[in-house]
């Protein structure tokens, strides 16, 4: 995405009010599904087991129910030019990118954090923007950092922040960096479970119906953009969000409970 997307926010792609979930969860996810993922075979459980958070030192496993999203002084990102624009609504779509960068193998916090500063310099200085594009950026560890100034406050708001990430399209989307470029490559397990994560906790704030709100970006742009096997999994992102949406409690009644386990991709146990 790093060199597709712009600022400005005139005519919209994809206009209309916020899609909202409250009508469809039931038809489309199902206690099928749920049943499903509920009977994981060991094989399975074992992929699974080997990404808890207890084998990654130093890192918080992002939770829609207990989110954890590392902030902008965390990753020391640089002042913005100015701040960000808050609009006092909130977004209708949310659109997956891919970094288009190296499919890393570093899982850490300190790769994490320098891909963020990465991209922050790389859109103010080469693309000469304000401050990071994006609202949300993902590693391919599965760390979870705030992109655009004033991102994270903003979302527990309700509200939006005006970000740079897809062009003629940014007053009213969420966009989310996922490291890597997934043209041909499969999604790291990490990853995909964060995005789903990110995906619940988003559609949660928002009130988002997850069959209409994930987009791609080459939805709205001319782009490849998130990558054709990334972009080939977003319908089963959107079951995934809906079914775990029809379990999940309410924003305001969340517990830290266990999360419902999520089958990983066969390109994840191979």
């Amino acid at each position: 995405m790093i060199a597709h997307s712009g600022d400005g926010a005139d005519d919209r792609g994809r206009g209309g009010m916020p899609v909202t979930r409250r009508a469809v969860i039931g038809g489309v996810a199902g206690a099928g599904l749920l049943e499903m993922l509920s009977m994981a075979s060991p094989l399975q459980n074992e992929a699974m087991a080997e990404e808890s958070p207890e084998g990654i030192a130093g890192r918080a496993l992002f939770a829609a129910e207990t989110p954890h999203v590392y902030t902008r002084a965390q990753w020391k990102a640089r002042p913005p030019r100015r701040p960000a624009t808050v609009l006092n609504r909130a977004p209708d779509h949310i659109v997956v990118h891919h970094t288009a960068t190296a499919n890393s193998r570093d899982g850490s916090l300190a790769h994490a954090f320098s891909l963020s500063r990465s991209i922050q310099n790389i859109h103010m200085d080469k693309n000469g923007w304000d401050d990071t594009g994006q609202q949300l950026t993902i590693s391919r560890g599965g760390i979870v950092m705030e992109g655009r100034n004033r991102s994270l406050k903003s979302i527990r708001a309700g509200d939006l922040v005006v970000g740079a990430q897809v062009l003629h399209n940014n007053d009213h989307t969420i966009g989310i960096e996922n490291e890597g470029t997934y043209t041909s490559r499969a999604v790291p397990g990490r990853l995909w479970k964060s995005l789903l994560e990110v995906c619940v906790w988003l559609c949660q704030e928002y009130d988002l119906d997850p069959s209409s709100a994930i987009v791609g970006h080459r939805d709205y742009n001319k782009t490849e953009c998130p990558g054709d096997r990334l972009y080939a999994r977003l319908p089963e992102l959107r079951r995934s969000v809906a079914a775990r949406l029809e379990g999940s409690p309410s924003p305001g009644n969340a517990t830290t409970g266990p999360v419902l386990p999520v089958l990983p991709s066969l390109d994840d146990l191979t």
